[in-house]
């Protein structure tokens, strides 16, 4: 579960952004100005990021604070799962990330599948929605649902990007060394249980 820090952090930082972009009278903006200071001096205390960073990453939105949307695409060949191997790291995820506000959930899990894997994917399936927080050990700044899409082999193998290094093949047993910002190996186990199902339903919390 997520620190009691973290969570205080963000549930501020939520209040402060809505009452700054809702607030008409100067004096009651200002306390929420105040507020989202204090939001940031309490992730200072607890990490090694600068109070700018943290502003730049943790309170960069306006209006009422909604969950960012992580999309992963999940996709199976004789029995292992596509990994990639993430540059910014080198240790290996699921193809995915941050979803485009302009694009459905089907076209940005196909398109990350293009772009990290060189594969023309097509989504199938959602086997799961996750609230980030109660699936993960990292802490995160943001409310985040995590979305992961079965999706099927259409064409296509791994080319050269900017985003990750290589792409594999692997069974549960003999798993690379996981990203776990972007998924662990609960997830995945809970890709391949699904997989094996006879009747599959969509889990969410």
């Amino acid at each position: 579960m997520e620190s009691k820090w973290l969570t205080w952090a963000k549930e501020l930082q939520s209040i402060a952004q809505a009452g700054e972009h809702y607030s008409k009278d100067k004096f009651d903006i200002e306390r929420f100005n105040r507020i989202r200071e204090i939001s940031v001096e309490i992730l200072n205390e607890y990490t090694d990021i600068d109070n700018e960073k943290i502003r730049d990453l943790f309170c960069n939105e306006k209006g009422y604070q909604t969950p960012k949307v992580d999309v992963r695409g999940v996709l199976f060949k004789d029995g292992k799962i596509l990994l990639v191997q993430e540059q910014i790291d080198n240790k290996w995820a699921l193809p995915g990330g941050w979803a485009e506000y302009n694009l459905s959930l089907k076209e940005n899990v196909e398109k990350e599948i293009f772009e990290e894997a060189g594969i023309k994917a097509k989504a199938k399936s959602i086997i799961a929605i996750h609230q980030n927080s109660k699936h993960s050990e990292r802490p995160s700044a943001y409310g985040v649902y995590k979305v992961f899409i079965l999706c099927e082999y259409i064409s296509g193998e791994f080319i050269e990007n900017i985003e990750t290094l290589k792409s594999g093949y692997f069974t549960l047993e003999n798993l690379p060394e996981l990203s776990l910002g972007r998924n662990n190996r609960s997830q995945l186990e809970m890709c391949f249980n699904w997989i094996s199902k006879d009747e599959r339903e969509t889990q969410f919390d």
